[in-house]
């Protein structure tokens, strides 16, 4: 009788990990679980429908510093299989890739229907099973004989090896804890900031193409593009900014005071070029036109925030009206009161303990025909198809392993 392994999340991580098992051990007989009706949804919305399916990231070194949690356990793997492995895997099979400005990834195509279809098709030209609609409920580790035992909402399955690729599935981990790990508790990743600040009030959709920003009292800081939401703030900045800090804001429930330096410039140089304008610029209303490439709506916000009256000229600026406008371009304070997910982007800091996992192979030591892939495990990225590169490394180990 062939080797049964069942693999329970239908994802990129469940997908990747099932093909790759196929493709070392072609007499497994390999069965996907998924509770949902269809398959590698995340992958679906991801990227806006497009499907950022890696980054342009060469170095495993450099590429593990994009993890707030994980980077360390990921290096050794990704000197296996990383962002060009990734790469050439998709376009062997026919999805060409192409690398956007920002490093980003994505297919050709524009459309995430071209990495399902390629997950999908390798994966039933394979023989691997698909069961939807089937919950996970429970399960018992292994007996004498060696055999896994799953309850479905299907019914009961056994399996010689178990993998699990659910994401941050909170009803997994309880069963996960209930067969000997530990869980590192969740928390949110990856979330906009909420602010009723009235400088950014009519403001929605306004954006800055880099910004500096940084939680005050604490040595949290990021930077990157930032985008003005109908709540508050949000872009890459806003979550690489949530992403690190996703344990140090949770306490406090997510209000904090955000430091935010539109220019990502040195104070000392915003001054020198205000006053350079206030002698260039002498006659005319410094509200009338945007400076330093700021949107105008924006640049028109600050300087009623700097106390500058819309009448008043650059010749009749005061020292102190000058310092006023420099602080609101480099250093203006906003109360955050809370957080919003960011679409797809959302994912949690939390999952099983990385000490309980031999990166090798993605294997459990505490059951070693267990093995854990994605977000199930405490690991997360920024945004930047980091993610996803984290879930084909593990199945590419998971499945060569032996």
């Amino acid at each position: 009788m062939p080797t049964q392994t069942l693999i329970i999340g239908g994802g990129a991580a469940g997908f990747f990990t099932a093909i790759q098992r196929a493709e070392y051990h072609p007499d497994e007989q390999i069965t996907i679980l998924e509770r949902g009706k269809g398959v590698l949804e995340k992958v679906r919305i991801s990227g806006g429908g497009r499907c950022n399916v890696t980054h342009a990231c060469w170095d495993p070194r450099d590429l593990a510093k994009f993890y707030p949690r994980g980077g360390r356990e990921l290096l050794g793997p990704f000197n296996n299989f990383a962002c060009g492995d990734t790469m050439g895997w998709f376009e062997d099979r026919g999805v060409p890739l192409k690398i956007e400005e920002d490093g980003r990834i994505f297919p050709t195509s524009d459309t995430s229907q071209s990495i399902i279809d390629c997950l999908w098709n390798t994966a039933k030209a394979k023989g691997i099973k698909v069961l939807t609609k089937t919950k996970f409920t429970d399960l018992e580790a292994p007996s004498p004989d060696g055999k896994w035992t799953i309850r479905t909402s299907a019914g009961e399955l056994t399996a010689d090896r178990l993998i699990i690729t659910t994401g941050s599935n909170p009803t997994v981990w309880k069963l996960l804890a209930k067969i000997g790990h530990n869980l590192i508790d969740p928390v949110p990743s990856l979330f906009a900031f909420n602010t009723k600040d009235t400088r950014l009030r009519d403001l929605s959709g306004v954006s800055l193409p880099w910004a500096q920003l940084h939680i005050e009292g604490d040595k949290l800081k990021a930077d990157g593009p930032l985008l003005i939401t109908h709540r508050g703030l949000s872009g890459p900045a806003v979550l690489r900014l949530s992403a690190w800090g996703a344990r140090d804001l949770a306490p406090s429930k997510y209000n904090f005071t955000l430091v935010v330096n539109w220019l990502a410039q040195r104070p000392v140089d915003v001054m020198e070029k205000l006053n350079a304008l206030k002698l260039s610029e002498a006659k005319r209303q410094v509200s009338t036109r945007a400076y330093f490439d700021l949107p105008a709506r924006l640049w028109k916000s600050l300087v009623d925030a700097a106390g500058i009256a819309p009448e008043l000229k650059w010749a009749d600026l005061t020292k102190k009206q000058l310092q006023a406008l420099t602080d609101q371009l480099t250093a203006a304070r906003f109360n955050v009161a809370g957080k919003s997910t960011n679409k797809e982007e959302f994912t949690t800091a939390g999952g099983v303990d990385l000490r309980e996992v031999d990166f090798r192979e993605f294997r459990s030591k505490v059951h070693p025909t267990l093995f854990l892939a994605g977000e199930v495990l405490d690991i997360d990225a920024i945004t930047g198809g980091f993610n996803f590169q984290a879930a084909w490394t593990g199945g590419f180990l998971i499945g060569r392993a032996a």
